[in-house]
């Protein structure tokens, strides 16, 4: 059992996750105390946490209910038996229309899900849960692709490719990722 950040980075068999995972969850905790909250290397090393390998997303229906739909994550782990599940994740970007017909929304490929306590104001301890994720960009600014009739995306450059977000910022899973054949 996976019970502190340290444990955590060890546990972790992708080591490129090591440095994402550490200075996005450091950079949220910054955010969340609106930079009130200086967390050390060591604070945040011994910081309790909890690894889940699903999550249940509330989403909106094709008839407006509201009905909760599993986004997984199981890194290199098996899913019920089977192969591995990394699902990829519709994430609030902005609001108001960014990105082309893609409004706002990027996918991001799940890597890893996460929850730690934090201290509020009131001194209440807080759950907060995270995702690590593998981010894209809009391809022809999130325009439809006259062959295609898809958007497409590309995966993020290196700097930027794994990021920390709050798992409040999932709409929900995509049902369709069409691939962009690549020649070489």
């Amino acid at each position: 059992m996976i019970k502190d950040f340290r444990a955590l980075l060890a546990n972790t068999q992708d080591t490129t996750h090591h440095a994402p995972i550490f200075s996005g969850t450091q950079e949220f905790i910054k955010h969340k105390s609106r930079n009130k909250t200086y967390i050390s290397d060591e604070q945040l090393h011994a910081m309790e946490l909890c690894i889940y390998h699903g999550i249940k997303v509330p989403v909106k229906g094709l008839d407006g209910e509201h009905i909760s739909q599993m986004c997984r994550c199981t890194e290199s782990q098996s899913w019920h038996g089977g192969d591995r599940q990394n699902d990829w994740v519709w994430v609030k970007q902005r609001p108001g229309r960014c990105y082309g017909a893609l409004n706002g929304h990027l996918l991001w490929q799940l890597q890893r899900l996460l929850k730690i306590k934090l201290q509020n104001d009131d001194g209440a301890f807080v759950d907060h849960w995270l995702a690590l994720a593998l981010t894209t960009i809009p391809e022809n600014s999130g325009n439809l692709d006259p062959v295609s009739k898809f958007v497409q995306v590309r995966t993020a450059p290196a700097a930027i490719a794994l990021q920390v977000f709050s798992v409040g910022n999932i709409i929900g899973c995509p049902h369709v990722i069409p691939e962009i054949a690549t020649s070489s």
